[in-house]
Formats: structure tokens, sequence, C-alpha cells
């Protein structure tokens, strides 16, 4: 599995707004600015997180971003999945692949399985406030 530069920005976005708290929006373009990410790129990351109710959003003078719950109850396997659409390590694991031809022979799926509940464990085990604890 490879997390992708949009699963990777999206999470270090959302640190962010948990750093700042969530008293006051912050601009796209500020947001874009101190993390090093084209603000082109960051419009779409921010669509993709305030439709889904990560974020709240409001545009115009004075407008931008802000998380809408406490940094305790985002954890980084939810952001994960919404940027990624699936933390799956093969293919055959992903949600609603197509069933494959081997699934009921396959000695490895087994495996396969075990190291996705690992890995989404591992992610959901994880929140933003532990981050910003890692942090200090």
């Amino acid at each position: 599995m490879i997390v992708s530069t949009k699963g990777r920005y999206a999470l270090r976005v959302m640190v962010c707004f948990a750093q700042r708290g969530r008293e006051e929006y912050i601009p796209l373009k500020e947001i874009a600015e101190s993390e090093g990410i084209s603000q082109k790129y960051l419009e779409s990351i921010m669509t993709v997180l305030s439709k889904a109710g990560f974020v709240d959003a409001v545009h115009g003078k004075g407008g931008g971003y802000r998380l809408n719950r406490e940094p305790e109850e985002y954890t980084v396997g939810a952001i994960l999945k919404l940027t990624e659409g699936s933390l799956a390590t093969v293919s055959c694991t992903t949600q609603g692949a197509s069933a494959c031809s081997r699934s009921t022979c396959c000695q490895t799926l087994p495996m396969w399985e075990r190291l996705d509940k690992m890995v989404d464990e591992f992610f959901e085990g994880i929140t933003l406030a532990d981050l910003l604890k890692e942090e200090q």
C-alpha cells in the first residue's frame, strides 16, 4: 500500500487545523503557503474534506476552513480512507473489487486479509490529537 500525495496532504492539513484550534477559519491561501501545497491541488482536497463533513467552510472575505470536531474525534484511518478510497494492501481485498477466481482456493488470501485488518486497526487507533502529542 502506498498512500498518495492526496492522502498525505489531507492528513497534513488536518493536523494544521488541529494545531490552530476550532475558533478561527484559516484561508486556503494561508494553508497552501504554510504547507507548501499548490493552492489548486489543495482546493480539490478541501472539497473532499468539506463534503464529507470533516471541516467547516466559509466562503468570501474572512472565510476559510476549520475543524468542526475536536482533534480526538478524527482518526488517521478515517482521513486516509476518505482521500485514498481504501487502505487495502492488495487489489483482491479492496472493498467492491471483482471476486477473484482463486479466492476459494487461495492460500495467501487469509494473510492479506489479516494484514488489511492490522493496517486498518493501526490507522484507526491514531487520532489528530495523538499526532499533536507526538509533535511536542
